[in-house]
């Protein structure tokens, strides 16, 4: 069985006919050459977070506060990293979390395809935004053998949202992900000062413009009168009144699992398990939406809560080191978010698959090298605080 460490001594072996990495293998260095190419309006987008950006800071931060307890003579040299996810047996335990720009963060300005496509190299599984540039069908036709899930902003329109879902259902989406905090946009001080965002200007709606039901919504079609598209969406994009009585309506949506996102309380764990949900995915979106805590710091309970519930978790995940640490909170599958993105500034689907293997291959090593071959054998035990 190979190791994803083996995407490290193939650099190495490169190395001796002089040739180097085509992109940066750390983090710092993926953004800071993202950043550089990244124009003003759209960097902005992408790199800012609620209010003074605490939130997003402390979600870093927190993964420093945990430190892996190494294990020596363990028999590590062959690690498993594969985990069970609705009943999928997936390769990696990293995913790539949804993003809602995706699709204009590529030169050719179809990021979410090329997201599909990295997905189909590499076995990491892709959440597909409601904000695609692409249609969702095209995109899941980029996937190949890699499962796909969908991520539902669910609009005010509840025909709508059932559309969506169906459509993703019909397209081969494996689960439906609905994101929670999301159903207006929050205070983000970058956006504000462009007095701009990217889907206010007509970008990364193609998931509406080729809704049936969103078309009946508008008295021209798209390609006739795309200003109406924007106007259309801007008016139902959130729902505001979707509350725990609505999650009835949700789970009969479809027979495809059925994940909440953005859940970060014990108690909201209980009340999704007692309604047929099927994976707790606990994230506070980046710290992009609203200041809170570091979603790290909610992870512990909400996977107690959880119990034999599969948590995903994203927020703050910037290494490999970062995902072994949330897999030993608990976590069932971890998300990246801006790390992939930035690979896909730098360089559509190589950028992407470059960026997937170095996290990859950093959290086998630290797994190996501290003496861990399973992700079963990353328990709360395996860490300790770090002051």
């Amino acid at each position: 069985m190979a190791n994803y460490a083996d995407f490290q001594l193939g650099i190495y072996l490169a190395g001796l006919g002089g040739e180097k990495p085509a992109f940066p293998v750390s983090f710092k260095e993926v953004e800071a050459a993202a950043h550089a190419v990244m124009e003003s309006e759209l960097l902005d987008y992408v790199a800012g977070g609620a209010g003074d950006e605490r939130t997003q800071s402390a979600n870093v931060a927190a993964f420093h506060r945990w430190g892996l307890v190494p294990r020596m003579l363990a028999g590590a040299a062959e690690r498993d990293l594969s985990v069970d996810l609705f009943g999928l047996r997936l390769p990696t335990p990293i995913f790539m979390s949804p993003i809602g720009v995706l699709g204009v963060m590529t030169e050719d300005q179809h990021g979410d395809l090329a997201a599909a496509r990295a997905a189909a190299e590499t076995g990491v599984p892709f959440v597909g935004s409601t904000l695609m540039q692409d249609p969702l069908e095209d995109v899941a036709g980029a996937l190949g053998d890699t499962p796909g899930f969908f991520q539902l902003y669910s609009p005010s329109n509840r025909e709508l949202s059932e559309s969506l879902v169906h459509r993703a259902e019909a397209a081969g989406y494996r689960a439906i992900v609905v994101t929670l905090d999301t159903w207006t946009l929050g205070w983000r001080p970058r956006d504000l000062a462009h007095a701009s965002m990217p889907q206010l200007q007509g970008k990364c709606l193609a998931n509406y413009a080729s809704d049936p039901v969103f078309r009946s919504l508008l008295e021209k079609s798209p390609e006739e009168d795309p200003g109406a598209v924007v106007g259309t969406w801007a008016t139902l994009f959130g729902d505001p009144t979707l509350s725990w009585q609505d999650l009835a309506w949700l789970r009969g949506l479809t027979d495809l699992p059925l994940v909440l996102k953005g859940i970060c309380h014990p108690d909201d764990v209980r009340r999704a398990k007692d309604a047929g949900v099927d994976g707790i995915y606990c994230s506070n979106h980046g710290g992009r939406q609203a200041g809170s805590a570091p979603a790290l710091e909610f992870l512990p309970a909400v996977v107690e809560a959880a119990q034999d519930t599969p948590v995903l978790f994203d927020s703050g995940v910037r290494s490999g080191i970062d995902v072994v640490t949330a897999l030993a909170l608990g976590a069932t599958a971890v998300g990246i978010g801006r790390p992939y993105g930035y690979g896909a500034v730098l360089g559509g689907t190589e950028g992407i698959v470059h960026v997937l293997r170095c996290l990859l291959a950093e959290a086998d090593l630290t797994m190996g090298l501290n003496g861990y071959a399973t992700i079963a054998e990353l328990t709360p035990d395996a860490l300790v605080p770090v002051r």
